[in-house]
């Protein structure tokens, strides 16, 4: 007979969205949470989060919902701009909406913070370094070792679960462009907005204090960061208010890194291990779904678990979320190709293309990804 889960424990590897909210999810059904974070502190840096519906759903399912929502912007992205300001794909935000739900923007550390608050303190573990998952429940790391009925790797990319548990799965591959995020200035403008050049792209969406989250998607080798002076050249003839943005940016405070892919794995589970987010499945931010599959990945690995076994539970986590995540991730790579093409034939081609593109179809492509329900 199963043990009840009042008696069982998780401990919970990464302190990011993915590992808070499973912590959270567990945490909420009875389970003993243990939280090992390898920074000294649970924060984040700075950089802004649009949370759609799909992800605002499982926010419901941890109780978060309405707090993220009446401490947000609302609203879905305007569309999608030509370096000249002209439209290649308008959305009718209003039928988004309608069909979907709510979009909100926050910073990341807003949302961190209210899963963070909603854990026992005395679950949260910063400062240790994982050095080995093993598949039946031992983690060792810096303080010793910790034992459980589940272990989830929410480690993110570069997951020490990932490597321990699938010591033959291929490594995260470089997408072929590097994000630069900014927060700036406070500046007014209506609505988000992502406009697309030749190998790049600049997105922008209010912050609910008045601020400004900021991207820029740049085809570049591998490893070769650039510097936003360069940007700024590269860019002063883009439509407003992106030049603006740009002089705002300090670059001793602007994130940038390589934007990586995995290649799918076969299973997300494995003895008493799961994976969740970025550990099982990084995917490019092309959809803007990294954050938002992570927290599905919480709530539906914490449901699973319920009145069954956890190698039953992880079983049925696998089935629900390996296929839909993957699904994304192909999506999201697709994208990302079209967006980069950077011949001098290419771009034009694919802006006439995007121009003609009825708004109802762009409207019900997002079915599959935004449509979920728990």
């Amino acid at each position: 007979m199963a043990r009840t889960s009042h008696a069982r424990k998780a401990v919970v590897i990464g302190g990011g969205i993915g590992g808070l909210a499973a912590a959270l999810a567990l945490h909420q059904r009875g389970w003993r949470i243990e939280v090992l974070e390898r920074a000294p502190r649970f924060t984040e840096v700075g950089a802004g989060l649009a949370i759609q519906p799909n992800a605002l759903r499982a926010l419901d399912a941890l109780g978060l919902g309405t707090p993220i929502r009446a401490g947000a912007l609302a609203g879905p992205p305007r569309g999608i701009r030509a370096a000249s300001g002209k439209w290649l794909v308008r959305n009718d935000t209003d039928e988004l909406e309608r069909r979907y739900g709510r979009w909100v923007m926050l910073p990341r550390a807003e949302l961190l913070a209210q899963l963070r608050t909603a854990l026992p303190p005395e679950a949260l573990r910063p400062g240790i370094e994982v050095r080995e998952v093993r598949g039946d429940g031992t983690v060792t790391h810096t303080e010793g070792s910790s034992a459980a009925d589940l272990v989830v790797g929410a480690d993110g990319l570069h997951s020490i679960t990932r490597r321990s548990v699938w010591p033959d799965a291929s490594g995260p591959r470089y997408a072929g462009y590097g994000t630069w995020r900014l927060i700036v200035k406070p500046r007014a403008f209506e609505g988000s907005v992502e406009t697309w050049g030749r190998g790049v792209r600049v997105g922008y969406a209010p912050l609910p204090d008045g601020r400004v989250y900021c991207y820029v998607m740049v085809t570049a080798a591998e490893g070769v960061r650039g510097r936003l002076p360069e940007l700024r050249r590269r860019l002063s003839d883009w439509h407003d208010p992106i030049p603006a943005l740009l002089d705002d940016a300090d670059e001793d405070s602007a994130l940038y890194h390589d934007t990586c892919q995995l290649p799918d794995l076969h299973t997300y589970v494995s003895g008493k291990v799961a994976l969740v987010g970025d550990a099982a499945h990084a995917m490019t931010p092309d959809l803007g779904q990294g954050a938002c599959q992570a927290l599905e990945d919480a709530v539906v690995l914490a449901r699973a678990m319920e009145q069954v076994t956890v190698a039953e539970g992880l079983a049925a986590y696998d089935r629900a979320r390996r296929p839909r995540t993957q699904m994304i991730a192909r999506r999201s790579r697709r994208i990302g190709a079209m967006a980069h093409r950077s011949g001098p034939a290419l771009t034009p081609a694919r802006n006439a293309f995007m121009r003609m593109t009825p708004r109802s179809a762009f409207a019900r492509s997002l079915a599959p990804v935004i449509g979920w329900t728990l």
